[in-house]
């Protein structure tokens, strides 16, 4: 179904944290519209990471395209190779220019990692995130929004959003978003309630036995991680290479 967006406005994303199962389908619808090569150029990202030890672990997921900010330090740093489009507030990049080394300076300056590289070259091209304009032109929302089949995505103005869902935009472990303003409103995940209490050192105990072969483990102090065993134990927004950037967040 199409729609009639009106140009002149700030658009943006409404993401909600709780309803987002982490399957990865906008990061895919993303790549075949936009016609992404597989490697390490993800103009859409879904970071997850966990929290907490067995059995009390939360899984956190977080969308992560461009934001679009109000305010878009990234312009700034890559002097004159980036722009803010006036029609629907998309930030964007001169495709003559992606290969300078300012665009260097811009990915640093993103508090969001919203600027990405076909690889690691210092010449490499940058690119990220059109807010789907090509999309919106032709009143269709972004297709990452149309994709989520669990319903976690909205867009449209950020006045709408607003008006609609409140003006939450940051959750737990993102930047401050007082410097850039970003384009998004966010309705963080509930905390985990026990509906049901349970004796979790019982639970354990019951988890380990598989009668009549010998128990799974007899310490359960074993499945209490030691530092480091947990790769994605925090949220990394900026990968400095291709290496830590395929251990940050799923591989699509």
């Amino acid at each position: 179904m199409s729609t009639t967006f009106q140009k002149g406005l700030q658009y943006g994303f409404y993401f909600d944290q709780g309803r987002c199962v982490d399957c990865k389908t906008c990061v895919v619808a993303c790549k075949s519209w936009n016609n992404v090569d597989p490697g390490p150029a993800k103009w859409l990202r879904m970071f997850e990471w966990e929290t907490g030890t067995f059995p009390n672990v939360t899984l956190h997921a977080l969308f992560a395209p461009c934001y679009h900010c109000a305010n878009p330090v990234c312009v700034t740093a890559a002097k004159g190779a980036m722009f803010k489009e006036p029609n629907y507030g998309a930030v964007l990049i001169d495709p003559q220019l992606a290969n300078t080394s300012s665009m260097r300076d811009a990915a640093t300056a993103c508090p969001y990692g919203a600027i990405v590289f076909d690889s690691d070259s210092p010449t490499a091209n940058a690119s990220k995130c059109t807010l789907c304009i090509d999309r919106l032109e032709q009143g269709l929302l972004p297709l990452c929004v149309a994709s989520c089949m669990e319903r976690a995505l909205d867009f449209g103005s950020m006045d709408q959003l607003v008006k609609k869902y409140g003006n939450v935009r940051q959750i737990e472990s993102l930047p401050a978003a007082s410097a850039t303003t970003p384009s998004i409103v966010f309705k963080a995940r509930i905390e985990h309630q026990t509906l049901i209490p349970y004796d979790a050192s019982q639970a354990i105990q019951l988890m380990a036995k598989r009668d009549p072969y010998p128990a799974i483990f007899t310490d359960q102090t074993l499945l209490t991680p030691k530092p480091g065993v947990v790769g994605r134990a925090s949220l990394n927004l900026t990968p400095k290479n291709s290496a830590e950037l395929r251990t940050t967040k799923g591989r699509i």
